[in-house]
């Protein structure tokens, strides 16, 4: 898949002069309906085929992130952007919790958000030369370390957004981190930790593995204008878990 690396990175750059890349969405609608599906187990426990297609979410939405950074001159830190980038997440990894607490309450980590957050920041200090920026990142990465039992995916999933950076500056070697930051992202799973030579155990890894190479290529999408993905989705987040909690309520036993 080299050939697709310069592809999705000029697909990047070119949708951030033009405003928006139809590859992009591609990849966040992809990470969308994958953590919808992933999220339905919830009405039914036993799809397992739904936890497997739902292991392409977080490394798709890391990837997301990877892009937006990739996109940003090094050194080109403090700008508008950033800050609206930053608020956005830092909002919705408070408004998310109460809904995903409610969804699962049995749940020992928070919601997603503050791992993609903290990810950002690390991502930010792989990017940027400012001191700041190292020592945010350095930091996050830190706190991923301490409290990496309290956060969906560990330490792992907090580097995997600046692994992802990799991708176009490394060419082939730059695949390996990445794939095995996705694939240890789903090891914090306790049951996948205990059994990971279990067939189905193999099939997740693998899928979580093969989640990036999936996304370059659809970064490199270039065919027709796809519905765009802006920040309604961050609201989408919190509401879809809301949605599917309201729908257990329905699933009433028989009389």
């Amino acid at each position: 898949l080299d050939h697709t690396l310069p592809e999705s990175l000029a697909a990047i750059r070119g949708g951030a002069l033009n405003g928006r890349s139809a590859g992009l969405d591609l990849v966040k609608w992809t990470a969308i309906l994958s953590m919808v599906a992933d999220h339905l187990r919830y009405l039914w426990p036993s799809a397992d085929g739904l936890f497997v297609v739902g292991r392409l979410a977080f490394p798709l939405f890391c990837l997301v992130i990877a892009c937006h950074v990739s996109r940003a001159q090094p050194g080109a830190l403090y700008t508008a952007a950033n800050a609206r980038y930053l608020s956005w997440m830092l909002a919705f990894s408070v408004l998310a919790e109460g809904p995903y607490r409610w969804l699962d309450n049995g749940s020992h980590t928070l919601n997603v958000m503050p791992t993609l957050t903290l990810g950002l920041l690390v991502a930010w200090g792989v990017k940027h030369p400012q001191p700041a920026a190292r020592i945010v990142g350095l930091g996050s990465a830190g706190l991923a370390l301490v409290f990496g039992d309290r956060l969906m995916y560990g330490l792992p999933g907090v580097l995997l957004p600046a692994a992802c950076l990799m991708l176009w500056s490394r060419g082939r070697p730059g695949w390996l981190v990445p794939c095995l930051l996705a694939m240890g992202a789903n090891l914090t799973n306790s049951w996948l930790w205990a059994h990971p030579w279990q067939p189905f155990s193999l099939l997740v890894l693998a899928t979580a593995a093969m989640a990036l190479p999936l996304g370059l290529r659809m970064l490199a999408y270039q065919g027709a204008s796809i519905v765009p993905v802006g920040r309604w989705a961050y609201g989408f987040y919190p509401l879809h878990l809301m949605a599917i909690k309201a729908l257990q309520y329905l699933d009433l036993p028989p009389s």
